[in-house]
């Protein structure tokens, strides 16, 4: 279970992890020890689950965002194996979740241009049996966040 002190420490690296623990420590009131020990425990116990750079997908050319919905009319485990492992392989899917409702999944998708979203497009399909699949360009990113409300 997390205390206070847990959470200011999760609220501050979890918005810039590259503080120095001096600095994590002054901005939750307390000392680097503790401060310290309580990182240690969070990671062991799985909470903070990884560390990574988050790169930025602009500067790197990866200009467009794409959102696919999906339905299938196929829910077998052989099936849901072979879409989970397309999802896998796939490197441009940054992001897939199963829904209730009419949709069964959607996905995000980053990529460079339309011509390379049309050539993702043809290989996803090609893998995988889809009743139905639409797919919307995000024309702006009004909030993107890896914070959580804690």
């Amino acid at each position: 279970m997390v205390d206070d002190l847990d959470r200011k420490i999760l609220r501050v690296i979890q918005r810039d992890n590259s503080l120095a623990l001096e600095e994590i420590a002054e901005k939750v009131g307390s000392s680097k020890s503790p401060v310290w020990n309580r990182i240690k425990k969070l990671k062991a116990n799985g909470i903070i689950a990884k560390e990574v750079a988050l790169l930025d997908a602009d500067q790197l050319g990866l200009t467009d965002t794409f959102f696919v919905a999906i339905r299938t009319d196929q829910h077998s485990a052989e099936w849901s194996k072979a879409f989970a492992e397309t999802l896998a392989d796939m490197d441009e899917i940054q992001e897939a979740h199963r829904l209730t409702g009419e949709i069964d999944y959607i996905l995000k998708v980053r990529v460079g241009n339309t011509r390379e979203f049309d050539a993702f497009y043809k290989r996803f399909i090609g893998r995988i049996n889809l009743f139905n699949v639409t797919s919307s360009l995000s024309m702006e990113t009004m909030k993107e966040t890896t914070a959580l409300k804690i």
